[in-house]
């Protein structure tokens, strides 16, 4: 039998997308929550973990990209693995970071190009902005966030119910 080429290895295998998002929250445990204006949903700041960077490097550099802050990125809370649908043909494997806590919303400057504004929400308000998959992550950080633990999930896609 002979043997294939690490090339034609590497071209064959499953492709992954990785992401990168940060959890923050305010004073009364609402959750910032941005809304991009390619989306019909809001989410967390982030995006793709970039050639060379860690997951934790891409949501820093998200957080100055998206909100015009510095933030430090804080504990691991968790990763989602979610399959392939419509807008993005493979699947994405998205990091989640505590990366605290801020008073309000009032020295953020959003990234004017991805995103059209932003707030502080709990998880009713959030039920209402953003497709059941990714509230179910939001219920898994906030518990991995309150119990200093981690979640792993897999599955979701927007028509997805808990």
């Amino acid at each position: 039998m002979a043997a294939i080429s690490s090339d034609l290895f590497y071209e064959r295998i499953n492709k992954t997308l990785a992401g990168a998002g940060a959890l923050i929250t305010d004073p009364c445990g609402r959750v910032l929550l941005v809304k991009p204006n390619y989306r019909d949903h809001w989410l967390w700041p982030g995006g793709h973990v970039d050639e060379g960077e860690t997951p934790d490097e891409a949501c820093a550099r998200e957080i100055t990209e998206e909100l015009g802050l510095t933030l430090p990125v804080g504990r691991f809370l968790g990763v989602h693995w979610v399959p392939p649908f419509s807008d993005r043909p493979m699947p994405l494997v998205h990091f989640l970071f505590d990366c605290g806590s801020l008073p309000g919303a009032e020295g953020v400057i959003l990234q004017e190009e991805e995103l059209d504004e932003c707030g502080f929400f709990d998880v009713d308000e959030a039920k209402a902005l953003m497709p059941s998959y990714l509230i179910r992550r939001l219920h898994a950080a906030l518990e991995a966030k309150a119990q200093g633990t981690t979640f792993y999930l897999t599955g979701g896609t927007p028509d997805f119910t808990l």
